[in-house]
């Protein structure tokens, strides 16, 4: 079993950002919206923090209550975008119920949408170009639908015509094994066939039996996230 290792390629990723924006002498800022107090949303933005210090990009964080409502939300992004000073802007997801999020992306200009090319996308697609693995002829399984994995690693697999299923029954047959659900010990040991690859950005493996049986796997810390961070800035570069 080998470690898909994303915490060293988004150290190395982040170098080549840092010696870019010296380079270039480039002034950038990344504006970050949270609305309400989730935990993980918080845990996720200090990471975003860390990495632009990291290479010496500004960062601002714009915190709203969570019983802010729907026009004045979008009067306070528009009121961000609209602020030459940024380069670029994150609405950090969730977001609490009672709103669409689509509703506030959309409010995003391409010009200033950090994550128009998906994050997670190009961290998943570095790590296997890194490691070697193809999805050609492989059998994969898909799990979860949310907007921030589901939906745009789907969009890609079929931009590649790489054939997927989504249906978490079918992890027993499957070769490769990409999920984002954000539920914990989802995927058991039971659930998957020895030498596996399995590439889990939302929490969800129970790693200590999946990992007996995978032959790469991306560890619980230091795996999706330091790459998808990694490449919202060079998205933002």
């Amino acid at each position: 079993m080998k470690i898909l290792n994303g915490k060293n390629l988004a150290r190395k990723i982040l170098d080549e950002l840092k010696k870019e924006i010296e380079k270039k002498q480039l002034k950038l800022k990344l504006a970050v919206v949270l609305v309400g107090d989730d935990f993980m949303s918080k845990v996720f933005i200090r990471k975003k923090k860390e990495a632009c210090e990291k290479v010496g990009i500004g960062f601002e964080l714009f915190k709203f209550s969570p019983k802010i409502n729907s026009r004045n939300l979008k009067k306070e992004i528009k009121k961000i975008v609209n602020n030459p000073e940024i380069s670029g802007l994150v609405i950090q997801l969730p977001l609490p119920k009672k709103f669409n999020p689509k509703e506030f992306l959309k409010i995003i200009p391409e010009e200033k949408n950090v994550e128009l090319v998906s994050p997670v996308v190009c961290a998943i697609s570095r790590l296997l170009k890194e490691y070697r693995i193809s999805l050609r002829n492989k059998k994969v399984v898909l799990v979860g639908e949310g907007l921030l994995v589901g939906q745009p690693v789907a969009k890609w697999l079929r931009g590649k015509k790489i054939k997927f299923s989504k249906n978490i029954n079918k992890t027993k047959q499957a070769d490769v094994i990409i999920s984002g659900v954000g539920k914990k010990n989802l995927i058991k040991g039971n659930m998957v066939k020895r030498g596996v690859v399995v590439i889990d950005v939302g929490g969800d493996l129970d790693f200590k039996t999946v990992s007996k049986k995978a032959s790469y796997i991306t560890p619980i810390l230091g795996g999706v996230g330091p790459m998808t961070v990694a490449c919202l800035l060079k998205n933002l570069v």
